[in-house]
């Protein structure tokens, strides 16, 4: 198996990219939003494989991380997920707003992949609910946005706080997920605040 390929940026479109390693040009599909994290053409680039074998067809899936490849092949366990559709998910969510999508149950984030209908987000949030935990989304989050996630570290520190208050007063890890990321301006409040606005929406229910 490759576990991925490093060398030469050679030439990038909307649905691949070619890597030369080795004197070998190898042509990696990969998420449109990968495309825009990569460096200049020319320069050197790691990019972690995921090797497919079919009776007609030998294709490399490429991504920037490892995090990454692995929620692709959670993706492709999915019954009706092929490569094609796991890679429309991760070209419009990242890691960690899928992994909260499975964990809230938000479907209809999920089915803004292209060519994923509501009936298989179903799916995706039924076979990946119980492979993924809350805990360690939100310690991938935290990991992501000390290397520049827009919400950055504090924010989601508080976050994380905010649910697992809620739920040591009994609300489950749904309710307080759902709750905590319903909350307007979140990233901008300590956990108190948060959870004082959290509460007020789950009062609503």
């Amino acid at each position: 198996m490759i576990s991925y390929v490093r060398g030469e940026l050679i030439s990038v479109d909307a649905e691949s990219i070619v890597v030369e390693a080795g004197q070998i040009g190898y042509n990696i599909r990969v998420p449109q939003s990968l495309v825009g994290q990569l460096p200049p053409i020319g320069e050197e680039v790691r990019i972690y494989t995921h090797f497919q074998v079919r009776e007609d067809a030998m294709q490399l899936f490429g991504f920037l991380t490892r995090d990454d490849r692995e929620i692709f092949r959670m993706l492709l366990g999915v019954s009706g997920v092929g490569p094609k559709v796991a890679l429309g998910v991760l070209s419009v969510m990242t890691t960690d707003d899928l992994r909260f999508a499975v964990l809230s149950g938000d479907a209809k984030a999920i089915a803004r992949a292209p060519g994923l209908g509501p009936k298989t987000a179903q799916k995706v949030i039924l076979e990946l609910k119980d492979k993924l935990n809350l805990e360690d989304a939100f310690e991938k989050r935290l990991e992501h946005g000390a290397q520049g996630a827009a919400s950055g570290p504090a924010a989601s520190d508080a976050k994380g706080e905010a649910v697992e208050a809620l739920t040591a007063l009994g609300y489950s890890a749904t309710e307080a997920l759902r709750a905590v990321r319903g909350v307007e301006g979140a990233d901008g409040m300590d956990v108190e605040e948060l959870l004082k606005q959290a509460l007020k929406g789950l009062s609503l229910f």
